[in-house]
């Protein structure tokens, strides 16, 4: 087979250094197995490592420091056919370890090979998460405060079944690599070397010890064991499954059917609290619009603590298309609860008296120039849970910005029975002046 490196960009690293020798007997693995440019995809990131997607005439894709994993994953599920190696040094471990235990946990078929030559070369030698403690590097004493990880101990007990630790002077490397990547899983091919660059200025390394080392943690035999009930590979097991589960429900189709009541942009800001179901009210609101030929957007904010705090949705419907959704001066504003109204304060300082804003009596409303339409839900038998969608109904009777037909044609498009039939008379009782029947959803 044909040499697959790139003549245009040949390797160009410290002199001495490990990663040039490990190019090459990748490129020999590659030419082993008989893989053309186009059958292969190589991830990389940032440092020395980081240099090889450019060394290969191959598919390629080089991000960000510590992530070639994630970029690889993608990569393989959009396109499995393809032989995908992800390569990172060991600073890239440490910054990415998160995704090394998610990648051999999952077991997608990626071979990921870990240049391992203790320490940050590229930017300047500082100690890495393979450093050893008595190692002197350019990050003064911060190794000795930290244990080096043991890569082929944390990805085996992370769940990976291929683990092998090499040498990157090994003369039969390149078969390694070849067998690393014939696995049918997620492989780890740890290769230590020598950074001649920054490393060795200041420590005793070479590659008889760098042999030792790779000797010394695991036999040989150990090195290539697999796990005695081996598992299935993530892809085929993700479509095997998948083939079994119900098709997903196509979006809601919805088509105009009324004309809209306002020919410009409308702004909309619903403000309420946990539990008052502010942005289903606002979800609503949106199909109203949209079955008006409408646009729509919905922006939601609400603690993270869900059933404490404000609940706010900021609205748009446009008969244009909208391309900034920020909200600095409402056309209309559903005040429901002090929490949201506080985090919103600033709105009500841009009002004009074209303004509408429907509130619930006990919120206080700061001063505005607006024109205020109190209801007393409460008054009215109504739960503060239905309080946003009464506001819409409030609001339709107002044949501002919807309709009772619209606003019904959203609740048809939204719920079903029983709860499209007893918001539909909710919002008929408020129309009507009745109390309405309880609604559970």
């Amino acid at each position: 087979m044909v040499s697959l490196l790139n003549q245009n960009r040949p390797p160009a690293f410290c002199p001495g250094c490990t990663h040039e020798k490990i190019v090459q007997m990748l490129d020999r693995c590659f030419q082993n197995m008989g893989l053309t440019g186009n059958r292969i995809a190589l991830i990389s990131d940032i440092g020395c490592s980081g240099l090889f997607d450019t060394f290969f005439h191959t598919h390629a894709f080089h991000g960000l420091h510590g992530r070639s994993l994630t970029y690889a994953t993608g990569i393989k599920m959009a396109r499995p056919e393809l032989t995908v190696i992800a390569t990172m040094g060991d600073g890239g471990l440490g910054i990415g370890g998160a995704h090394l235990l998610a990648a051999c946990r999952r077991n997608l078929d990626i071979t990921l090979l870990i240049l391992n030559n203790f320490n940050f070369g590229m930017t300047g030698g500082q100690f890495s998460a393979t450093t050893p403690r008595d190692a002197v590097v350019e990050s003064g004493f911060l190794n000795q405060l930290e244990t080096p990880i043991d890569i082929c101990e944390v990805a085996r007990s992370a769940g990976a079944e291929y683990v092998i630790r090499c040498s990157g002077y090994q003369p039969d490397l390149d078969k390694e690599l070849e067998k690393a990547i014939r696995f049918p899983g997620f492989s780890v091919v740890e290769i230590c070397g020598i950074c001649t660059g920054r490393y060795i200025r200041k420590n005793s390394l070479t590659p008889k010890n760098i042999e030792a080392f790779c000797a010394d943690h695991f036999t040989r035999e150990h090195n290539h064991a697999i796990s005695n009930s081996p598992r299935k590979e993530y892809y085929s097991h993700y479509k095997e499954l998948s083939k079994n589960q119900p098709p997903a429900e196509n979006p809601i189709p919805i088509s105009p059917v009324f004309k809209p009541l306002q020919p410009n942009r409308q702004e909309i800001v619903i403000l309420g609290s946990a539990g008052q179901r502010i942005l289903s009210a606002g979800e609503i609101l949106c199909l109203a619009g949209l079955t008006a030929g409408l646009y729509a957007s919905q922006k939601n904010e609400y603690n993270i603590t869900v059933l404490t705090g404000p609940s706010i949705t900021e609205l748009i419907l446009s008969p244009d298309q909208i391309d900034y959704t920020g909200i600095d001066a409402p056309s209309i504003i559903i005040a429901l609860a002090t929490e949201g109204v506080e985090r919103r304060k600033h709105l009500f300082t841009n009002t004009t008296q074209d303004t509408v804003i429907i509130h619930e009596p006990n919120v206080k409303i700061p001063s505005c120039n607006a024109t205020l339409f109190p209801v007393d839900f409460k008054k009215k038998g109504i739960k503060p849970q239905d309080w946003a969608l009464a506001s819409l109904a409030v609001l339709a009777g107002m044949n501002k910005v919807i309709n009772m037909d619209m606003l019904q044609k959203a609740i048809e498009l939204r719920f079903k029975e029983p709860i499209r039939s007893k918001s539909i008379g909710l919002i008929r009782n408020i129309a009507m002046g009745k109390k309405p029947d309880k609604i559970r959803h």
